[in-house]
């Protein structure tokens, strides 16, 4: 079949120096991304989506080759302009969700999906699924200017897996203000009734049960109030390493929209 060109369109290219290192920080040591990875014959791994600058690209690709030190990886942007020589081991080239003929084992698309309408996510999730090697994942995310909210979905051939919350212990006040960086999927979602919503209602009322912890620093705040959730009977992930950021992991069923219509008036963004 002929090539058509790259599919998608611009999007605003905004990024910065460490904006996705929360994101980054997590796959190094994701078991399921860990492990998919390490079992590559063909390591590879896109970036989709890299924006003005390939900084966040070339920051994924020094993390992950802690992993595995002969990864491939290639930075796709659907803007020719933005396409800029390759360095340190890493390769740059046009594509958009068709990944430019590439068979990855790990695509990474933060803040692009964002840009696009709502009923375009599970499109876009579709052809980039389409497109990964057997055993790939797609990790869709978004997060604030300076990487302190941050939140993505984790994604397999067969769909979502689990959605992370990731935010600096330091600048966020309580866990519902991570809403306004969900995931297209999600960020419409945030309503009563639907699961987003009531995960995020009680991680707010775990967060301020555990206040007697805060003497003890945020970290062991966030510690108390997942233990607290975990008690409450919410698929909690546990953390499989001591962690600088507070990381909140379920999986997708625990927050899949209900399908039914959202009312606009109510819509947290």
């Amino acid at each position: 079949m002929r090539n058509r060109g790259p599919v998608g369109v611009v999007t605003r290219g905004t990024t910065g120096i460490n904006r996705l290192r929360r994101s980054d920080r997590w796959a190094m040591h994701d078991p399921h991304i860990t492990r998919a990875l390490t079992h590559a014959a063909d390591p590879l791994v896109v970036d989709l989506g890299y924006g003005a600058m390939p900084v966040t690209t070339l920051e994924l690709a020094a993390r992950l080759r802690r992993v595995r030190s002969d990864l491939r990886v290639v930075g796709l942007e659907i803007d020719p302009d933005r396409v800029v020589p390759g360095r340190d081991g890493v390769e740059f080239a046009r594509g958009g969700f068709e990944l430019a003929g590439l068979r990855p084992t790990l695509v990474r698309a933060f803040n692009v999906l964002r840009q696009y309408p709502e009923e375009a996510v599970e499109p876009a999730w579709a052809h980039l699924r389409s497109g990964l090697a057997p055993g790939g994942l797609l990790i869709d995310g978004t997060c604030d200017e300076l990487g302190r909210r941050c939140a993505w979905v984790l994604l397999d051939e067969h769909g979502p897996r689990s959605l992370t919350l990731a935010w600096s212990p330091f600048h966020v006040e309580r866990p519902s203000d991570v809403a306004e960086r969900l995931p297209k999927a999600l960020i419409h979602r945030n309503v009563p009734g639907e699961p987003i919503h009531a995960l995020l209602r009680a991680a707010d009322r775990a967060w301020a049960t555990s206040a007697p912890h805060a003497a003890f620093g945020p970290r062991i705040r966030w510690k108390a109030t997942v233990e607290l959730l975990r008690d409450q009977g919410f698929p909690v992930s546990p953390p499989r390493r001591r962690l600088r950021d507070c990381v909140l992991t379920v999986p997708w069923d625990a927050v899949a929209p209900t399908g039914a219509p959202v009312v606009p008036e109510l819509v947290a963004v």
